[in-house]
This record gives C-alpha cells, structure tokens and sequence, in this order.
C-alpha cells in the first residue's frame, strides 16, 4: 500500500503513514486531505479545509491587486524651434503627468535640414529636465532614434504619496474652518432684540379749502364741412395700332443675254428628173 508524509491541521508533523490511514484520519477531523508535494518521495499531504484555503488565496491576491501601482507612459512630441509659448504649454502638460504619478516619453521630430544639428534638441530636452527636476527625474537620458531624440522623465517615489496629502491637508482645513456642531444639543437661538417705542405722529394739518370747480366752456360750433367735387375719371389714351407686317419685295429678275440663232444650212440642189430610153 503507498504511503505519504501527512501532515496536521496546524502544521505538526504526523509521519509517514498509509494513504488509508491518512484518509480515515481526514474524515475522523472532518477536513480535507490535500497533496500539497506531489514530487516528494514519499508525496507530501496536508489535513486542511481546502475550501477555506481557497478563499484565503484569493483574498490575497486580491490585496496584492489593491496594493500594485499601474505604471502609464505619457507622450509629449516637441520641435527644436518651438515657440515660447507653446512651450510653456507643453511643459504645464508634463508637471501635470508626473503629479499623477506617470512617466513621461519626450520626443524631439527633426525635420530637412535639423537632422544636421541634434545639439538643439539635446539642449531642449535638458532644459526640460531642468525646469520639472522637483516633480520628476531624467529615467533615460537623450539619444538618437532615427530622426527622433527621446528622453524619459519619471516621477519622484513620493509624489503620490505628497499629492495625496496635500488633499487630505485641504481638506482638513476646509472641516476646521467651518463652525462645529455637535449632532445632541441644538443650537443656541440668537436672543431677540428689544423693539424701538413708537415715535409720536405729529397731527395732521388743515387742509385749504378747494377752489371752486371750473366753469363749464361752451361747446365748439361745428364747422361746415367742404363739398368734395369729384373729379371725372380719364378715359386712359387709345393706344396706336401696330403696323402689320409688310411682305419684302421680291429681288429684280436678272436679264438673260440673248442668244444668237444658228446660222440656215443651204438646201440641197434638186436631182435630175429620169429620161425614157427608147429600145428599138
């Protein structure tokens, strides 16, 4: 009969025993019986509760989940000539990603004739490098790809951690300066405040007497009204008749010449008339 190393419930060595005798050790304990070396000479097995130990795994790996900081690679492209301006803006863009906590990939694009001069982009990424040093650190430092220069910038291991408090900071000074009342006792009322004495109204004075109404005006005449003549409607002028259309005369006839008749053929002269011939 094969034999295994068992194993306890709480990590105590037992020995080498029967698989039979480990099983019935399993079931008298009401736990499982786990391989845990399948390798080992003999195998090594475990008396355990093996669904408890698979909830147990997975708790960790998920705190282990929790706990891992997802790395993001941002891209900034710049030019050797950039603006002022612009690169102000492209620089707000970067301290912006490194206070999040990513990596920045910079990439200087040189264009015809500034392939012949990389020393403007170097000292573009430099200066760069320079201005955001309190935020991040140069990863990479600059080099040549191509028709590119990349560089990697990297936050500070603890600028999560300084974003993170300067919020809980705020937000604990929001709280202090806002007034504390407790959620038991109500709030004090104001006490009401002692209302003036009335003033004494000075009597009202004596009202002249109104002026006698106004004599009523004679009503206007009415004027006579002009008679309207009225005048004769025109009759609108006759309208000139329209010549009719006049046939074109026809064009000349063109005179023929005259041809000249041919010329009379001379008759021709008359035969003479046959004569008898006597026979004798």
């Amino acid at each position: 009969m094969p034999e295994v190393r068992l194993v306890g419930p709480n990590g105590e060595q037992v020995g080498i025993v029967a698989i039979g005798e480990a099983l019935k050790l399993a079931q008298d304990s009401d736990l499982d019986l786990v391989e845990v070396a399948p390798m080992a000479r003999p195998p090594v097995c475990k008396l355990m509760d093996y669904g408890k130990f698979k909830y147990e795994a997975a708790q960790k790996a998920r705190e282990s989940r929790k706990n891992q900081v997802l790395t993001v690679i941002k891209e900034m492209k710049l030019r050797p000539k950039i603006d002022p301006h612009d690169y102000a803006t492209k620089k707000g863009h970067v301290v912006r990603f490194l206070k999040q906590g990513d990596k920045v990939k910079i990439t200087i694009m040189f264009r015809g004739r500034e392939q012949s001069r990389p020393e403007l982009g170097f000292r573009l990424l430099q200066r760069l490098g320079e201005d955001v040093q309190e935020l991040g650190f140069v990863e990479a430092a600059p080099k040549q790809d191509g028709r590119n220069m990349i560089m990697v910038l990297a936050p500070h291991k603890n600028a999560a951690d300084l974003k993170k408090a300067d919020a809980a900071a705020k937000a604990d000074d929001r709280r202090a300066e806002a007034p504390a009342v407790s959620a038991g006792a109500p709030r004090a009322q104001p006490a009401p405040q002692a209302q003036p004495a009335p003033q004494a109204q000075p009597a009202p004075q004596a009202q002249p007497a109104q002026p006698p109404a106004p004599q009523a005006q004679p009503a206007p005449q009415a004027q006579p009204v002009p008679a309207v003549t009225t005048q004769p409607a025109l009759a609108p002028p006759a309208k000139a008749p329209v010549p009719s259309a006049q046939p074109a005369p026809a064009p000349p006839a063109r005179a023929q010449p005259a041809r000249p008749s041919p010329p009379a053929r001379p008759s021709p002269p008359p035969r003479p008339a046959p004569q008898a011939v006597e026979t004798a």
